[in-house]
């Protein structure tokens, strides 16, 4: 039985066993099998494929984000529309058969967008260059589900699963578990909050499945056992994303309505050119870039994330290793200038002096 076959007969097991206190033990244990084989499906095969498969891009500009969706939903006529890039555009299927990157201008910050080939279901498996497009997913800031308004809420659910299943958790913060695997003492298990999912015995009986018999476990949070066995695995990647409901002048007002509430979701129309604009606002939210100024207001701008220590690596890569302390001017600070660390959370449009050892 191959790979495919027994992640096939896992998935049916798990959805015909009846979930309740009875069953949590065989389900965790289920789920642990199912995460193993899933990650040994997306390991390259040992021997040498054929070249020119993938299709990443270099990383460029102060933020990436990719555009992911099922064929002929509107990508390409949205990086047409948003960047300076010509993305063919047609009304049949599979029109991008590669990574296509533009770079969207706001603020200051030049904001790579990257349109990708369409999933399609099974894309996790590899159909339709799915394992490529969703290697590239994998190192966006942000992602930008592209969905059709007209088809409902299938495409959505479909998307979700196939990025589940490789380790793109999307909207969702790292559990808050302390593992460290042990040469021996066997598990030394605590909580700091009453759990109601996992117990000593199940988080024993996942880590046996994965060979392993001496660790250090905290919960600091009332997890559940796939949460668990996320930071077992430790390759899962938390990112922010974005569900753009496109064709939306195709609706009647109350589905436009219904759709513009969802949290993390925007309704636009690439036809029409509707509410772009504010997709631009979102999207810098969900980028959580901020604009500094160095020395003094009119010195050098830079686009970065909110901590001093990126702000040190935006300016050279070596500069956080000979960093003494910061002054900075802004609202971050409690009066002006205040010497801070590598850990301050700068806020826009600060003024930030850095002083090396």
């Amino acid at each position: 039985m191959g790979i495919l076959e027994k992640i096939a007969e896992i998935e049916r097991e798990i959805s015909r066993t009846q979930k309740n206190k009875a069953t949590e033990y065989h389900l965790g244990l289920l789920k642990a099998k199912l995460a193993k084989y899933r990650a040994q499906l997306l390991e390259p095969s040992k021997s040498a494929g054929a070249k020119g498969e993938g299709f990443d891009v270099m990383k460029s500009g102060d933020a990436r984000v990719a555009l992911i969706g099922f064929p002929s939903v509107g990508k390409s006529t949205f990086l047409s529309l948003m960047t300076s890039t010509e993305s063919e555009a047609a009304s049949y299927e599979f029109t991008t058969l590669t990574c296509i990157p533009g770079v969207i201008e706001y603020k200051g910050a030049n904001i790579q967008l990257l349109d990708l080939p369409g999933i399609i279901e099974g894309a996790a498996q590899g159909k339709g260059r799915g394992r490529q497009v969703i290697a590239v997913a994998r190192t966006a800031d942000v992602v930008i589900m592209m969905l059709d308004a007209t088809k409902g809420d299938v495409q959505r659910e479909l998307l979700e699963k196939e990025l589940e299943s490789v380790g793109i958790r999307l909207n969702r913060s790292k559990p808050n578990i302390y593992f460290k695997p042990k040469k021996g003492g066997g598990l030394s298990f605590n909580s700091t909050v009453p759990l109601t999912h996992c117990s000593e015995k199940l988080v024993q009986l996942i880590l046996h499945e994965y060979k392993i018999f001496n660790a250090e476990v905290l919960f600091r949070e009332d997890c559940t056992s796939d949460e668990f066995i996320d930071v077992i695995v430790g390759n899962r990647v938390y990112m922010p994303c974005l569900y753009v409901y496109n064709k939306v002048d195709q609706i009647s007002i109350e589905e436009v309505d219904r759709l513009a509430r969802r949290a993390n979701s925007v309704v636009i129309s690439c036809g029409m050119k509707l509410n772009l604009d504010y997709l631009l606002e979102q999207l810098w939210e969900y980028l959580a870039l901020i604009c500094l100024y160095t020395k003094k207001r009119g010195g050098n701008l830079l686009i970065v994330r909110s901590l001093t220590e990126v702000c040190c690596h935006r300016i050279h890569r070596t500069l956080a290793s000979q960093f003494k302390y910061a002054l900075v001017w802004g609202t971050s600070t409690k009066y002006s200038p205040q010497r801070v660390g590598l850990t301050h959370v700068m806020e826009h449009e600060d003024v930030i002096q850095i002083v090396k050892k």
